[in-house]
């Protein structure tokens, strides 16, 4: 009988306890400032360098792979998707003229990204690189660049006082 009145109370106790990280992790997010956000932006990783990891498809997948800097590489993708994305949420936060669909464009970009780089980095742990691990790199290569294009946009559109500070990062 006691136990069957524990399971109820420790379920109640643990959503409370993940309802109150959430919020306290919403408010530190909210309380980014902008260079805040785009100092998280891993440097160097942005379309022009990503240019040449998208070409020579002809070559071997280990040439391939170190134009995309290994798996160093695929994770600094996907870490700067999900601060692009917060960067999104800034510009959606401060300004009125945001176009909703670009913003959900990003989001379906950062899935796609992360989806193909956890892909590529779960293979790669198992087997040496192969054309399936360089196929999920190109893809999350190819959508990163997309992302950073759509992140122009967005910026552009929500007032070029943020555009230069994320042109200069990336």
């Amino acid at each position: 009988m006691m136990f069957a009145l524990a399971i109820p109370i420790a379920l109640a106790a643990l959503a409370v306890v993940f309802l109150v990280h959430a919020r306290a992790a919403a408010r530190r997010r909210d309380a980014q400032t902008w260079s805040e956000l785009v100092g998280r932006l891993e440097p160097g990783w942005g379309a022009q360098q990503l240019g040449d990891c998208l070409g020579g498809q002809d070559c071997a997948p280990e040439k391939r792979w170190e134009r995309f800097h290994g798996a160093r590489g695929l994770y600094a993708m996907y870490r700067n998707a999900g601060v692009m994305l917060e960067i999104a949420g800034y510009a959606a936060r401060n300004t009125d003229s945001i176009d909703h669909a670009l913003l959900t464009e990003l989001r379906s970009d950062a899935m796609q990204i992360r989806v193909s780089v956890v892909l590529a980095l779960s293979q790669y742990a198992f087997h040496e690189v192969n054309e399936r691990i360089c196929a999920n790199a190109q893809c999350a290569a190819s959508t990163y660049q997309e992302m950073i294009l759509r992140m122009s946009q967005v910026l552009e559109v929500s007032g070029s006082r943020l555009a230069p500070a994320f042109v200069a990062a990336m």
